[in-house]
C-alpha cells in the first residue's frame, strides 16, 4: 500500500525538478569510492531524456525510472576512439547499472542494491 502510493506521487515532473533544470550537467566526481580522473557528464535535458559526455563520445538514452529510481533505455554513443576508452567503458557500464538517485544539494548520487555507486557534481552554468 505504501510502495503504491510512493508510485502515485511520483511524477516525471518532480523528475526533472529533483535534478535542477533542465540545462544543469553533473560532472562524476567519483566511481564505486574511487576519484574518476577522466571527464564524464550526466544531464536531464527533457522528461525522460539523459545525455551526456563520456571522456571520447557523447551518449544520449531515456531515463526509464522517476526520481527516485533510476534506470537507462539502450543509450546511443558516438563511436570516437581515444586513450580513456577503457574510463569510458567503466562509465557507461556503470550508468546502465545504477538503479537509485538521490541529489544533496550540488550532488548527485547514482547507486545499485550491489553497493555500487557514482556521485557527480553538479557544474556551474
Amino acid at each position: 500500500m505504501i510502495a503504491a502510493t510512493l508510485l502515485a506521487t511520483c511524477d516525471r515532473d518532480e523528475t526533472l525538478a529533483a535534478y535542477g533544470a533542465a540545462e544543469a550537467s553533473w560532472r562524476l566526481d567519483r566511481l564505486d569510492g574511487a576519484p574518476f580522473t577522466a571527464r564524464a557528464t550526466l544531464s536531464f535535458p527533457a522528461e525522460g531524456v539523459i545525455a551526456g559526455q563520456g571522456p571520447c563520445n557523447s551518449f544520449s538514452g531515456q531515463q526509464t525510472e522517476p526520481y527516485p529510481w533510476f534506470g537507462t533505455g539502450p543509450l546511443r554513443t558516438t563511436r570516437r576512439a581515444c586513450p580513456e576508452l577503457a574510463a569510458e567503458q567503466a562509465f557507461l557500464a556503470a550508468l546502465r547499472a545504477m538503479s537509485l538517485a538521490e541529489v544533496q544539494g550540488d550532488t548527485l548520487i547514482l547507486s545499485n542494491d550491489a553497493g555500487r555507486e557514482m556521485i557527480f557534481v553538479a557544474e556551474p552554468e
